[in-house]
C-alpha cells in the first residue's frame, strides 16, 4: 500500500521547476572527496513527521494523517511504522530518530508501555533490515505526561525520579536493539519555574547521578555510542538546566561527564538562548564536544520554539563551515526537528518541506566547501592572530610567559597599532559564494 501520492524525490539540478525535486541536494556528488549524504547525514524525526498535528497555543491540529485512526492502538502505531518507511524512501533519507511515546504508545502501566514499544521496536527492526536505514538516535518522552511536570531526572518526588529511570532503560535497551548510533537526552522539564521553592544543587546531582546510571547501564547492555545533552534555556520551564552549550559543558566537567557525552545543538535553542548557531556549533566543536545537529531555525518575532524547516542558505553555510572544520559529523547527522506551518497540512506538505530543508544544507555545504578552498577566509583569520606565532605571543601560548615578561614587552615597544578586523569586507567575501 501506498501512502504518499508522489514518486520518490530525484535530483534534477537548478534548473528544474518541479517542486517534487532536488535542485541542489545530489546524495552521491563527491565535496572534498566524501558524497554529500556521508556529509549531510540527513535524519527523519518521527515525532514531527508521524506525530506533530500542527496544533498551536492558539488552535487544535491541522494535519492531515489519512493512515491515522487517532488511536492509542499498537495496532495504530504499528502502521505508522510503514507510513514513515515509505516518506524516507522517497525522500532517499538514511537515518531516522525517535522518543519512544512517539513510536508505542503510552498505555495503563509501564509494564504495558514497555511491552508495546517491543512490539514496534521489533517492526521497527524488520523494517530497517529491508530498507537499509539505519537509527541516529533514540530518546526518552520525559516531559509531556502529567507525573513529569516538576521534572523527570530533577523532580523533587524520588517516585517519579525512579519511574523516568525504568522509561530511559527500556529507551536505552530498544536503541541498542535497533543498532542506534547514539542516545539523546533534551531536559524539557529538567529546570524550574521558581527558585522559591527549588533546590538548585540538590537537582543538579540528582541529575549527574542519573546520568552516571545511564552510563553504567551503556556498559552493561553493550551499548557503545555517545550519549547526547540537547541544549535549551526555557520553554517548557522558566529555566532549563541545559540552558546553553557552554552550561552544559560546565555541568559535564563538575560532574566527570565528559567522557561520555556529546552536545546535540539545535538552530532554534541557540535563538531562544540569545545566541547564534554558528557560536552554539563553535563553542560545542572547540571543546570537542559537537555530536549532532537538529536542523530547524526560529522565528525572531515569536518568543517560542517555532521549529520551522531550515531555509536559510547563509544559516546553512555557517552550520557547513563549523561542521567541515571540525572533520565532519560521525555518530550524529543532521536531524530535522522541524514541523510544516500549520496552513500546510496536506500529506504532500511533508515533502515539500524536507525538501526545502535538504537543498538548503546542500547548497550550504557545497557554499562552504568553496569558501574553505578558496582560502582567503582562513587566510585573513591567521594573519590576524599572527602576533601569537612569534615572540612574546608564542610565549603566551606556551604558557611560558608572566605579567613581569610582558610589562617588560610593552616598555620595550610602547602603544601598540591595532589593524583592522575587516567584518564588512569579511561579509562581502562570504557573499561572492552566496551568488
Amino acid at each position: 500500500m501506498q501512502y504518499f501520492d508522489c514518486d520518490k524525490i530525484q535530483y534534477e539540478g537548478p534548473g528544474s521547476r518541479n517542486p517534487l525535486s532536488f535542485k541542489h541536494y545530489n546524495p552521491d556528488e563527491l565535496i572534498g572527496g566524501k558524497s554529500m549524504k556521508e556529509h549531510l547525514r540527513f535524519a527523519g524525526a518521527y515525532w514531527h513527521v508521524m506525530r506533530n498535528d500542527l496544533s498551536d497555543p492558539f488552535g487544535g491540529g491541522t494535519a492531515q494523517m489519512p493512515w491515522d485512526d487517532g488511536s492509542t492502538s499498537v495496532e495504530n502505531a504499528l502502521t505508522r511504522v510503514d507510513v514513515f518507511f515509505e516518506f524516507l524512501d522517497k525522500l532517499g533519507i538514511e537515518y531516522y530518530c525517535w522518543h519512544d511515546r512517539d513510536i508505542a504508545p503510552e498505555l495503563n502501566d509501564l509494564k504495558a508501555s514497555h511491552a508495546a514499544l517491543d512490539t514496534v521496536v521489533a517492526k521497527l527492526k524488520d523494517k530497517q533490515s529491508e530498507s537499509g536505514v539505519k537509527l541516529l538516535w533514540g530518546t526518552a518522552c520525559l516531559f509531556s505526561h502529567p507525573r513529569y511536570s516538576q521534572g523527570a531526572a530533577t523532580s523533587p518526588d524520588a517516585n517519579v525520579y525512579a519511574y523516568a529511570a525504568a522509561q530511559v532503560k527500556k529507551a536505552m535497551e530498544a536503541t541498542k536493539e535497533l543498532d542506534g548510533l547514539g542516545y539523546t537526552f533534551w531536559g524539557g522539564r529538567e529546570g524550574y519555574a521558581t527558585l522559591l521553592n527549588t533546590d538548585m544543587k540538590r537537582e543538579l546531582d540528582h541529575l549527574a547521578a542519573f546520568f552516571h546510571m545511564a552510563v553504567e547501564h551503556a556498559k552493561n547492555i553493550g551499548f557503545d555510542g555517545p550519549f547526547y545533552i540537547e541544549p535549551k534555556p526555557r520553554e517548557p520551564s522558566t529555566h532549563q538546566y541545559d540552558s546553553d552549550a557552554a552550561a552544559c559543558l560546565n555541568f559535564l566537567r563538575e560532574y566527570d561527564l565528559m567522557d561520555h557525552f556529546k552536545l546535540n545543538i539545535e538552530t532554534n535553542h541557540a535563538t531562544l538562548a540569545g545566541h547564534t548557531m554558528e557560536h552554539e556549533l563553535t563553542v560545542s566543536a572547540n571543546a570537542g564536544m559537537l555530536g549532532s545537529i537538529d536542523a530547524n531555525r526560529g522565528d525572531t518575532l515569536i518568543g517560542w520554539d517555532t521549529d520551522q524547516f531550515p531555509t536559510d542558505i547563509h544559516l546553512a553555510t555557517q552550520v557547513m563551515l563549523v561542521v567541515l572544520e571540525m572533520g565532519g559529523l560521525t555518530t550524529g547527522g543532521l536531524n530535522f526537528d522541524a514541523k510544516r506551518r500549520r496552513e500546510s497540512h496536506e500529506p504532500l506538505d511533508l515533502f515539500y518541506a524536507h525538501i526545502g530543508g535538504m537543498d538548503a544544507f546542500a547548497r550550504g555545504l557545497k557554499i562552504a566547501h568553496a569558501i574553505r578552498e578558496d582560502g582567503r577566509l582562513a587566510k585573513f583569520v591567521d594573519e590576524r592572530y599572527s602576533s601569537f606565532d612569534n615572540d612574546i605571543g608564542a610565549k603566551v601560548e606556551a604558557g611560558t610567559c608572566s605579567f613581569a615578561d610582558l610589562e617588560a614587552y610593552a616598555f620595550a615597544n610602547g602603544e601598540p597599532g591595532l589593524a583592522s578586523g575587516r567584518q564588512e569586507m569579511l561579509e562581502n567575501l562570504v557573499n561572492e559564494f552566496l551568488q
